[in-house]
């Protein structure tokens, strides 16, 4: 009866005003509904979207999807990693739950990595639109990561090498050589995407000094049990389908069970901020290790 309500006020007051029947439908649709269409990108754009990301392993792929879905707090979430960036393992997992920190466990599983937040934070629009495209087109957008992988590998550009393994076939899988140390890989998607040019040396396109050691601590945010199922596009995050998406993005909880969700004040900073000076950002900028 509440919703028959809500239907028929709107109806009332668009026959009140003469108004015809599509507007009277219109008026229904955004009470009903509530939100806006979903954006509908083309092919080449989704292919600008993942083309920074698209070589990255595929669980640390899987985990920038699901946080660009909440583009608000990255923001936020890149400065507490930045400021905390010298706590590691163990003691970096203490931090994240001695400070009740607020934010979605899909951003919280980003914290290891101040370099990836601090990309994302830096240009909100490409990270806004990623998370849109997640939301409203995810086939289409692990089909662009494809396709921009393929681009790669035909070229020579993307191979296995100590830091990952490449599996070909129709769809490619980046994976981790080492499931426990997730490598940052640095390549510049003009060079990488495009024919080599004559005599340029294919093997060092590509990038892979940075790294962080990602151990059981981090399991309950997925670290360890997030992939893709690209034959039927899917993505796997913490071992649960990641099913968010345009329509449920208001209401949907992506299950983290051992990750508490708070809300309201937080607990008085109980760590040392040391923020990262410009010679160590700049470092991960370009994939280098971290320079202290």
């Amino acid at each position: 009866m509440r919703f028959q309500t809500r239907i028929q006020k709107p109806i009332r007051r668009a026959m009140a005003s003469g108004a015809t029947l599509p507007l009277m439908l219109a008026a229904c649709s955004v009470v009903a509904w509530g939100q806006a269409p979903p954006p509908s990108y083309p092919p080449q754009e989704l292919d600008r979207l993942v083309s920074r990301i698209a070589l990255y392993p595929d669980p640390l792929l899987s985990q920038i999807f699901a946080a660009a879905t909440f583009p608000d707090q990255v923001p936020d979430a890149a400065g507490w990693a930045d400021q905390h960036h010298y706590l590691t393992g163990d003691a970096l997992a203490r931090a994240i739950a001695d400070d009740h920190l607020p934010w979605d466990p899909s951003v919280q599983a980003l914290l290891p990595f101040p370099s990836v937040l601090d990309t994302m934070a830096s240009d909100m629009a490409w990270t806004s639109e990623l998370g849109n495209a997640f939301l409203a087109q995810q086939p289409d957008l692990m089909d662009a990561v494809q396709r921009e992988r393929h681009k790669a590998y035909d070229y020579g550009y993307l191979r296995t090498n100590p830091q990952i393994i490449v599996n070909g076939g129709p769809y490619i899988e980046i994976l981790p050589a080492n499931p426990a140390f997730i490598v940052v890989p640095f390549y510049d998607p003009l060079i990488v995407f495009a024919p080599p040019r004559p005599g340029f040396v294919v093997g060092g396109a590509i990038g892979f000094r940075f790294g962080i050691t990602i151990g059981a601590a981090f399991a309950p945010w997925g670290w360890g049990a997030s992939h893709f199922v690209w034959g039927d596009h899917h993505v796997f995050i913490n071992n649960a389908r990641w099913n968010r998406t345009w329509v449920n993005r208001t209401t949907y909880a992506h299950p983290y069970a051992a990750v508490p969700r708070y809300a309201g004040p937080r607990p008085a900073e109980r760590h040392e901020l040391h923020e990262r000076s410009e010679r160590e950002r700049q470092a991960a900028r370009t994939g280098r290790e971290r320079v202290e």
